[in-house]
């Protein structure tokens, strides 16, 4: 599960490098300029927009990524093959949502993390309607340990580590 987190992180870490590979459009910004005492000289000079547009990243790229997460996921928690089809089209659509947002809010870091985030949960809650109770748990757990984030009902009733639960886990 590590690397599936692993390989999201860096894909979405990666993106704003990618963003800045873009290429930039040229504006034309027009200058008048009045010297004390000598006539206007007006001037014109070229430069990159800044607003300009930056195109996403290709569908091949979505897929690559959603399908590393789907393939990760598999792995991890025993999916069936029908598990393994609805879980890759809710990953196609949160890393597509996810990469869209950023470009769209590149200019705005807390817009952006607030959308990420609203994406991230509901990725969450279809995954937990696809995924055995059995499995989302596992998935949970995993996910918690990468996000550093404890999940304050599950340490409740989890044993200590090396104590012992009875069961596999």
């Amino acid at each position: 599960m590590k690397p599936l987190l692993l390989s999201l992180l860096l894909a979405l870490a990666t993106a704003p490098a990618v963003l800045a590979q873009a290429p930039a459009t040229a504006s034309t910004v027009k200058t008048k300029a009045k010297p004390a005492g000598q006539p206007s000289v007006k001037a014109k000079t070229t430069r990159a927009a800044e607003a300009a547009p930056v195109a996403g990243p290709t569908d091949a790229v979505i897929d690559a990524k959603a399908n590393a997460l789907t393939a990760n996921m598999q792995q991890n928690l025993g999916l069936s093959p029908q598990q393994t089809e609805k879980i890759r089209v809710i990953n196609r659509r949160g890393v597509d949502n996810v990469e869209t947002a950023r470009v769209r809010y590149r200019t705005d870091p807390r817009k952006l993390a607030g959308v990420v985030e609203s994406i991230s949960s509901s990725r969450l809650s279809a995954i937990k309607d696809v995924l055995t109770p059995a499995q989302f748990q596992k998935y949970q757990r995993k996910r918690e340990e990468k996000m550093g984030v404890p999940n304050v009902q599950g340490v409740q009733g989890n044993p200590a580590p090396g104590l012992g639960g009875g069961a596999d886990q």
